[in-house]
């Protein structure tokens, strides 16, 4: 069963960089570091199996996996030398040197143990050829170089395994899961924060990993633990308060609205039940383990200072935004009524800050700057209002702000030349050749010579579509002058 908390949507209008950024990162790492990864391993596996060593080291892997069933307790591996088994009478050489080479514990296990496993002369051939291997390509793996090895544990390791992953199923399921959790607790925390949180969490995650793996030389990769944290982070956000979540058991998928934090310890409880008893799965249970507890405790420890959420997190709904907006604007409206003009500016453009996306509240504003045409507020809101226009596909309202412009505020702050241009090219859009050329002759004459011999240029190829002549030769006139 599947729960993921489903309460935010994605504000497009402010991405969420930081996710975004370490998806990238992510995918650039796996795509061009890990990408050399497969060809090692191919020619790893060619001179293993021209030297023969699978004869020498699949009867000690047989023994190797019994040992461990019958005297480690690790009943989860007979399904392991099950399959092992079937590859040797099925003469699959390519996959038992593959698991041969990759099985990290196996390589430690021989290397501890090769003198009772072997006679002198085969010791001696398999540590030539071995070894080799072994330096050559095994030991240059991105796994093995920058992969969390609990036995030989390094600094760096602890953030770098974070960016690994490995294959497209693996680092597809993490990218998701990253962007649908990433971008809420971005949102809640602020990039910064954001990012130094996530990789801490990595870090306490692959903690927690190596403290239940001690010993061992398999790496750990992957992001899983770092979006554990995540999930933590998020639940522990919102607390008790009831959100939605998405669920998915076999096909059947719906929502349900519970506690935040009442989830966390169906999580936790999932990972550790799967680490005890799902068996050798090669999956890190005990690494999202850490990272769930370490994201719900950096944000209970420090939620009231460093990690505090940001109060434009916590956004009311829809219907409480309307009942907050309807009473925001009759407050403005009756400020204008009472002709209480400077009041009534600033409480529109607190309104404005809070519903950008309403143009009710710019249209305001402008007619409120134009009440004094010689500030250069004026000249900012009309060009604010006449891309507004543009953007909501009314050209017809876009020419008339600027027309009005011109009579009101030109002769105080002069509209710049892709103002006048953007108008020309609206213009000649809707035919209107008449606005079209008093657009142009405001353009000339703010002196950008580019622009003017552009704007010339597509007038004369107008006027010439439509045989007017002597129009079209009058301004391939201005052409030739320039």
């Amino acid at each position: 069963m599947l729960i993921i908390p489903a309460e935010n949507s994605v504000n497009w209008k402010r991405p969420p960089w930081v996710t975004l950024g370490l998806m990238m990162a992510c995918l650039l790492v796996f795509l061009f570091y890990q990408g050399g990864d497969s060809r090692k391993l191919e020619l790893a596996v060619e001179q293993y199996l021209d030297a023969d060593l699978q004869l020498l080291e699949a009867p000690a892997y047989e023994d190797y996996l019994q040992r461990q069933i019958q005297f480690e307790g690790e009943e989860g591996r007979v399904y392991e030398l099950q399959e092992f088994r079937q590859l040797r009478e099925q003469n699959e050489k390519f996959w038992l040197a593959i698991n041969l080479l990759m099985d990290r514990e196996f390589y430690q296990y021989l290397q501890e143990n090769q003198n009772v496993i072997w006679a002198p002369e085969e010791r001696v051939y398999w540590q030539e050829r071995r070894v080799a291997i072994e330096q050559e390509y095994i030991q240059t793996l991105s796994a093995q170089q920058l992969g969390l090895i609990p036995a030989d544990l390094s600094l760096y390791s602890l953030v770098t395994y974070q960016f690994l992953h490995g294959g497209w199923g693996h680092i597809i399921g993490n990218l998701v899961f990253l962007f649908l959790l990433g971008f809420t607790v971005e949102k809640a925390l602020g990039p910064g924060k954001f990012l130094l949180a996530y990789l801490v969490c990595g870090v306490l995650s692959g903690l927690v990993f190596t403290a239940f793996s001690t010993g061992s030389y398999a790496p750990l990769i992957g992001a899983s633990g770092s979006i554990s944290g995540l999930m933590g982070m998020y639940v522990a956000i919102y607390g008790l308060q009831k959100i939605r979540f998405f669920y998915f058991l076999g096909v059947y998928f719906n929502y349900f609205r519970a506690p935040a934090i009442a989830i966390l310890p169906v999580w936790l409880g999932k990972e550790i039940y799967d680490y005890w008893f799902s068996g050798a799965t090669g999956i890190a249970y005990m690494a999202h383990a850490g990272g769930l507890i370490a994201g719900a405790g950096l944000v209970w420890l420090l939620g009231k200072s460093w990690l505090q959420v940001r109060e434009e997190f916590f956004e009311p709904e829809e219907d409480e935004q309307d009942a907050r907006f309807t009473t925001g604007y009759a407050q403005a409206m009756a400020s204008l009524g009472r002709m209480e003009f400077d009041l009534a500016r600033r409480q529109f453009e607190a309104l404005r800050e809070h519903y950008p996306e309403r143009p009710i509240l710019l249209e305001h504003l402008y007619h409120l700057a134009k009440l004094r045409p010689d500030l250069p507020h004026y000249c900012e809101r009309t060009r604010e209002l006449m891309n507004d226009a543009l953007s909501r596909r009314q050209p017809e309202q876009m020419i008339a702000i600027w027309q009005e412009y011109l009579g009101k505020g030109e002769s105080y702050q002069p509209l710049a030349a892709e103002d006048h241009n953007r108008v020309l090219f609206t213009s000649l859009k809707q035919h209107d050749f008449k606005v079209a050329e008093k657009a142009f002759e405001r353009l000339r004459s703010t002196g950008d010579e580019v622009l003017t011999t552009e704007a010339c240029r597509l007038l004369v190829e107008e006027f010439e579509k439509r045989q007017m002549a002597p129009k079209a030769r009058h301004y391939r006139q201005f052409l030739q002058a320039g």
